[in-house]
C-alpha cells in the first residue's frame, strides 16, 4: 500500500469518526428523574397527553409522602418533585439543596385530621391528650399542629406517633391511634370507603399551598428541561378540569385507588398554579415561622431566598 493510500484511508477513518460525533450527541437526550407522590404528578400529564414531542426523556419514582421524596431530592436520586408547603419548609431546615421553582394554591378541606366513623370525638378540643397519627413535618402535621391552636392547645398537649400513611391509616383502623393527620387522595379514599370521617378539615387552617421543587443540581445542569416540564404541568391541569370525568378516570387507573376517591379529591382540591409573588412568599413565611413556634425548627427559616421565580408560569 503506498503512503498516499495510506493517508487517504486514515483521513477517511478520522472524518466519518467526527461525522459520526453529532449522530452520538443527538442521540444523547436529557434524562429528567421525577419524582412524584402517589402518582398524581404523572397520572395528570398523562391524562392530559402532555408529554408528546419531548426532547427529553423522563424516569418517574413514586412515593408515598413528601418526607421520602424529600429525602430523595437531598440525595440526588431525583431532580425534581412535588412537595407540599410544610414539608417543603422542613426539608429545607434540614439543609436539603432544593429550590421552589412552581406554585400551586388547592382548596384545603382534604388536608385534614381523619377519626373512626363511630368516635366520640366532636371537634378540635376533643384532641386533647389523644394519639395522632401523621407524618412528622408532612402537611398533615402542620394541620393538626393548626387544629390544636385553633382550640388553644399546645403542641404536648396531643400524643403524636410519626408513621408513614398506610401505617397511619391501620393505626386507626385497629384503634392504635386516635386521630389520623392526612391529606388527599389518603382523605378521599378514606372517606369514600367508610373507613374515617373528618374531624378537622385543613379550611382555614392551611393555605393550600403546595410547589414543584427541584434540586440546585438539576437547575444548573437542566434547567430548560424543568422549565418545559413545569409548563406542561400548568397546561395540562388546566386541561384536566375541562376534562373531569376523563382525568378522574386516569388518576384511578395509575394511582390504584377506587374512582369514586379519585372523583373526589380531584374535585374538590381546584388545583390552581400561579406566579411566585411577595404575597405568596409572605404567606410561606408564616407557615415557617408557625413551625419555629411549634419547636420543629430550631431556627428562623427566611424563606424568600428558598425560591427560584425564574421560571415563570403562563396557561
Amino acid at each position: 500500500m503506498t503512503a498516499s493510500r495510506r493517508q487517504f484511508l486514515h483521513t477517511a477513518s478520522a472524518g466519518a469518526m467526527l461525522a459520526a460525533v453529532p449522530a452520538l450527541r443527538a442521540q444523547t437526550r436529557p434524562l429528567l428523574k421525577a419524582g412524584d407522590q402517589k402518582g398524581g404528578l404523572r397520572a395528570l400529564l398523562e391524562a392530559a397527553d402532555a408529554l408528546k414531542g419531548l426532547s427529553y426523556d423522563i424516569q418517574w419514582t413514586e412515593f408515598p409522602a413528601a418526607a421520602p421524596l424529600a429525602e430523595a431530592l437531598n440525595a440526588g436520586a431525583v431532580d425534581s418533585g412535588p412537595i407540599g408547603d410544610a414539608p417543603a419548609i422542613f426539608a429545607l431546615a434540614a439543609g436539603t439543596r432544593i429550590k421552589l421553582i412552581g406554585a400551586n394554591r388547592s382548596d384545603p378541606y382534604g388536608t385534614a385530621v381523619l377519626v373512626r366513623p363511630d368516635s366520640s370525638l366532636k371537634t378540635a378540643a376533643d384532641l386533647k391528650g389523644k394519639r395522632i397519627g401523621t407524618n412528622r413535618g408532612s402537611i398533615g402535621h402542620f394541620v393538626a399542629l393548626k387544629a390544636l391552636s385553633s382550640a388553644g392547645l399546645r403542641p404536648e398537649d396531643a400524643d403524636f406517633r410519626f408513621l408513614p400513611p398506610a401505617d397511619a391509616k391501620l393505626a386507626l383502623t385497629n384503634g392504635s391511634v386516635d386521630a389520623w393527620a392526612t391529606w388527599e387522595p389518603y382523605t378521599a379514599m378514606a372517606e369514600t370507603s367508610g373507613h374515617a370521617r373528618v374531624l378537622v378539615s385543613g379550611r382555614g387552617l392551611w393555605s393550600g399551598l403546595s410547589y414543584l421543587a427541584a434540586t440546585d443540581a438539576a437547575l444548573a445542569a437542566k434547567r430548560a428541561v424543568l422549565g418545559d416540564f413545569l409548563q406542561r404541568i400548568v397546561r395540562a391541569q388546566a386541561w384536566s378540569y375541562q376534562h373531569v370525568p376523563e382525568f378522574s378516570a386516569t388518576l384511578a387507573r395509575i394511582i390504584g385507588i377506587a374512582p369514586e376517591a379519585a372523583r373526589l379529591q380531584f374535585e374538590r382540591r381546584r388545583t390552581q398554579w400561579q406566579p411566585i409573588d411577595a404575597e405568596l412568599i409572605a404567606v410561606q413565611q408564616q407557615t415557617a415561622d408557625f413551625y419555629l413556634k411549634s419547636g420543629l425548627l430550631k431556627q428562623r427559616l427566611d424563606v424568600a431566598a428558598t425560591f427560584d421565580k425564574g421560571l415563570p408560569i403562563s396557561a
